[in-house]
């Protein structure tokens, strides 16, 4: 794949279209075009046959009358790699590589890593997609490269519809199947993506006016530039897109590598990175499609301000309850907006958010258009109204339209957006949705669906809201502004004492020290290379201390004795900490708030033979709570931070936010506060208030470190960074460092 977008026009939006194979798939793909009334031309290929499928075919390539913008290639693997070199040298729009059994067979089958390369080869710059892929439906000009039953309709002269790209060819056949009234105007499968990558596709997909959204189902990223333009141009176009990321458990990321080989990068880099993008991921199939939806009727939400209605106190609650613990919110009504809906009312309902109208007046339209319009007039950024339609084969639906015609009267007086929720999705029958559609209602089927919905395009209208991030910035915005401590900044805060425990440079690979008493790491001491070598904690936190980051001082040292006189140097209390072990306290190899010379002597016996050596430190005192700042290289994004709860139940507490570096102060200081510790940092229940401050500051000194150093550090973890009262600092308590032979 290239770095440069390839121009897809004529193979998404062909004029003519040559089907080459036999057998059962090439001949639906004739139908299924004539079944949309496709208006150019279809040149089935065949050596023998004089039609397919009741068209005329042709003996070979070389026989059309002229190079076909779209191709489908229907034959075996290897005569695949024939007919594409023919198309490119005839100079044809693209292709669709039906045929499997190129890369997706895995890292270990040299002849199908052979046949993908040659595929490449022979394609040039012809676009082509796949292999291993069902292909392209357009309903927007009824060209359709598909092999297979499909269940969408045409779309309508002047309609627009969502577009969807699924790296699975048995969901994008499912997707067709959908009743929920979601018109499309395109749908492609991305298979290997061996060419022309899923970015490509969708660049290529957004560019078509009659496109309102996209949607993504994605099991690996192609490109992070071919990513980062998508998201760029659909900002410019206004057309929002939402992401249904695969590999969030051990058993997806297995089953997704088995079948496409594609999936790179970690779930939380890839959260992170369809975050910075302004991309809302959401984690069903129902979800995808009723965000697709609400995106292709409204567009992005400015907030995350609803409003629900319905007659039942029921529905009410259930609706209450779907927004616990999400960023969209049903906020109480202000004293003059619920004496408007009171008076509407009557005294006999009680006026909440959500709002349950009863059904007094059920059937009554002009008591339902005051009722809604005096709900729907406090501006909120999306009003619901759950409404089940009975179902019509066995029930008559007459009395719930004029509900409907209500809830568009509301709407459209006050200029607002609305939905209305089916609570099942059975229940809100297709041609019930198409209406609503028509009339500037979304038709969404599932309560927990349409909150979904919402908070996704109340995160791309956040998004769309703030300045767009600059791919070419590698330096954070922030670095500039933030003072860190180091020891030649004077002496730190009384309550949390320490400083630097030396120099170290900018080497990431300094030699282990082992000398006997109270020995600093020397600047410019000599360094030696080792293949992913991993500093202890001293030389670690002397390379930390170096780059300004707050370190509370410390000694090596190599026997009890040499504990005993590094702490009395450094002044009580202290922390005595075996060196050379990944996780001390598991093995007993660490000892803190040790206040006096026996405390130390004790401390540093019971370590003997554990480690390396020893490290005495002076003790942080005062702390607020505890951080883990993580920074890992990832593959496919680059250096990745993860902040979290930290100590000892890191791994229990799985409480962490991850972001993307660089990164700004508004990043680092929102996923700080994301974390369910924070309420703890912020003064919890009349508690003293953390150094928030300090704490952000050294999270992004952190950053900075890993940034400086990217090429060599392969991990860095600071765990705990202790965030003491405020005014009193955040400092690096333990610090495990790994680094690439590379470096």
């Amino acid at each position: 794949m290239t770095d440069q977008p390839r121009d897809l026009a004529r193979l998404l939006r062909p004029r003519s279209i040559a089907v080459i194979g036999g057998g059962f798939f090439a001949p639906n793909v004739v139908k299924q075009s004539l079944k949309m009334n496709f208006a150019g031309d279809i040149w089935p290929v065949h050596p023998t046959r004089d039609e397919v499928a009741g068209v005329r075919a042709y003996r070979s390539l070389a026989d059309l009358p002229s190079a076909p913008d779209a191709t489908f290639i229907g034959v075996n693997r290897n005569l695949t790699i024939e007919v594409v070199r023919d198309l490119r040298a005839m100079g044809a729009g693209g292709a669709i590589c039906f045929a499997a059994g190129f890369k997706e067979t895995g890292a270990y089958d040299a002849e199908g890593e052979g046949l993908q390369a040659a595929l490449i080869e022979a394609a040039g710059d012809m676009p082509v997609i796949g292999p291993n892929c069902y292909g392209l439906i357009n309903y927007a000009d009824g060209a359709l490269l598909w092999p297979d039953q499909q269940g969408g309709r045409r779309l309508a002269p002047g309609e627009k519809g969502a577009a969807i790209i699924t790296q699975s060819s048995n969901i994008a056949c499912n997707l067709t199947m959908q009743t929920r009234g979601l018109p499309l105007a395109f749908l492609m499968t991305a298979g290997n993506q061996a060419q022309t990558g899923l970015s490509d596709m969708a660049l290529g997909l957004i560019e078509d006016e009659r496109v309102s959204s996209l949607g993504l189902h994605i099991e690996g990223f192609d490109s992070v530039a071919g990513f980062e333009r998508l998201a760029a141009r659909a900002r410019e176009l206004k057309k929002p897109i939402v992401a249904m990321k695969v590999g969030r458990s051990e058993q997806a990321r297995a089953a997704t590598i088995s079948h496409t080989a594609s999936l790179a990068g970690s779930d939380a880099a890839s959260d992170a990175f369809l975050k910075r993008l302004g991309i809302p991921r959401v984690d069903t199939i129902p979800a995808f499609l009723e965000t697709l939806k609400l995106l292709h009727a409204i567009g992005p939400l400015p907030g995350g301000r609803l409003s629900s209605m319905s007659c039942s106190g029921g529905e009410a609650s259930v609706m209450a309850d779907t927004v616990v613990g999400r960023r969209v919110h049903f906020p109480a009504l202000a004293a003059a907006h619920r004496a408007r809906v009171e008076a509407a009312l009557g005294p006999l309902v009680a006026v909440a958010n959500p709002l349950d109208y009863n059904t007094y007046i059920w059937g009554k339209e002009d008591a339902l258009t005051a009722a809604f319009s005096a709900m729907v007039s406090g501006g909120f950024d999306l009003n619901l109204l759950v409404l089940d339609f009975p179902r019509t084969d066995r029930c008559s639906d007459a009395d719930w339209w004029p509900t409907v015609n209500a809830f568009e009267k509301a709407l459209k007086a006050n200029g607002a957006r609305g939905a209305i929720v089916a609570s099942m999705g059975e229940n809100l029958p297709e041609s019930h949705a198409e209406e609503l559609l028509r009339r500037g209602i979304v038709p969404v089927c599932g309560i927990a669906e349409a909150v979904d919905a919402a908070e996704a395009a109340a995160m791309v209208g956040a998004a769309w809201g703030r300045l767009p991030h600059d791919p070419t910035n590698r330096q954070s915005p922030a670095s500039a502004e933030r003072p860190l401590h180091h020891a030649s900044h004077g002496p730190p805060p009384p309550l949390c004492r320490g400083g630097s425990s030396g120099g170290g440079g900018r080497d990431l690979n300094p030699p282990p020290f082992t000398g006997e008493g109270d020995h600093e790491v020397v600047e410019g001491a000599p360094a030696k290379r080792y293949p992913n070598t991993q500093p202890d904690e001293a030389a670690a936190k002397a390379l930390l201390a170096a780059a300004g980051l707050p370190v509370p001082a410390g000694r090596r040292a190599q026997t009890a004795d040499g504990a005993v006189r590094a702490a009395e140097a450094l002044g009580f209390p202290v922390a005595v900490k075996a060196l050379g072990l990944a996780h001390k306290s598991e093995a007993g190899a660490v000892k803190l708030n040790l206040r006096d010379a026996a405390a130390v002597r004790t401390a540093a016996q019971s370590m003997a033979g554990l480690g390396t050596g020893l490290h005495v430190e002076r003790m942080v005192t005062g702390g607020i709570g505890e951080l883990i700042v993580g920074v890992t290289r990832d593959p496919l994004f680059g250096p990745v931070m993860t902040i979290g709860s930290g100590g000892v139940m890191v791994e229990l507490m799985k409480d962490s936010a991850t972001l993307l570096l660089p990164s700004s102060r508004e990043d680092v200081e929102a996923a700080l506060r994301s974390l369910k510790l924070f309420p703890l940092l912020d003064g919890f229940r009349g508690r003293p208030k953390a150094d928030v401050g300090a704490a952000v500051a050294a999270i992004l000194g952190i950053a900075d470190f890993a940034l400086s150093h990217a090429n060599g550090l392969e991990e860095l973890e600071v765990n705990p960074l202790i965030v003491c009262a405020e005014g009193h600092g955040a400092w690096v308590a333990d610090a495990l460092m790994v680094v690439s032979n590379d470096a």
